[in-house]
């Protein structure tokens, strides 16, 4: 009997590093599902995507603030799809200003997004993912090890996915299950309202991302790399 095709699901993948990474594998051969709280951004994402490999994308509303929508995200790939192989946890918003002006509200998001929302995924997904013998990955941040000003929140809520994704490691690693975090350094993205432009050349690129999500789920079974730093190699001086 020919194997199934792998499946994975891709929080924020309308756009940026999680756009990347569902380029990546959907070029080779993976089925991909990105969520958005935009309905029409994840599918008009999953529209592009589709023309590399027709009908191996779809798109996903939903929230991952929300508990019960990263369920329904999950159900629906199962449905789809039948089987959920790898869970990317990549949403995430900055907002970035010093304590005195930095809202309660800006806070909040930040951490519910961030932090609290991969904790959702990881709950929504983690028996499917036994299931499959599956692999959850964070997108973190560089910020995660490294504070600066400005950074409170961002800051906060990245350590916190470092210190959370390491420890969700050892706990479900006896399971069959890998987690890894990858903290990527500058990348050309629209993140914090950035226009990505030919001046961001020297970044990360998101396929760059993608292509090392690629690597991990290739290792051997015995391997596991919990914690991928990257950063770009050129940086201006």
């Amino acid at each position: 009997m020919a194997e199934s095709i792998k499946t994975a699901l891709i929080t924020g993948g309308s756009k940026g590093i999680g756009y990347g990474i569902a380029e990546v594998l959907i070029k080779e051969g993976i089925h991909v599902a990105i969520t958005s709280r935009s309905k029409v951004s994840a599918d008009k994402a999953a529209a592009s995507l589709n023309q590399i490999k027709e009908g191996f994308a779809i798109g996903i509303e939903s929230d991952v603030r929300n508990l019960d929508s990263q369920q329904k995200a999950v159900e629906t790939v199962i449905s789809k799809w039948g089987q959920l192989n790898y869970f990317i946890a990549n949403a995430g918003v900055g907002h970035f200003a010093p304590i005195k002006d930095l809202s309660a509200e800006q806070w909040q998001e930040t951490i519910d997004i961030n932090l609290t929302g991969v904790f959702f995924s990881a709950k929504a997904s983690l028996a499917a993912l036994t299931e499959t013998k599956g692999y959850f990955i964070n997108i973190a941040s560089l910020a995660g090890t490294n504070f600066f000003a400005g950074g409170s929140a961002y800051n906060a809520s990245k350590f916190g996915l470092v210190g959370f994704s390491q420890a969700m490691m050892m706990d479900v690693r006896e399971a069959g299950v890998k987690v890894t975090t990858i903290m990527p350094g500058s990348v050309a993205t629209e993140f914090s309202d950035h226009k990505p432009s030919e001046k961001d050349a020297w970044k990360i690129q998101p396929e760059d991302i993608g292509q090392i999500v690629s690597d991990l789920i290739k290792m051997p079974a015995r391997t596991l790399p919990s914690k991928v730093e990257v950063r770009p190699s050129m940086p201006p001086k």
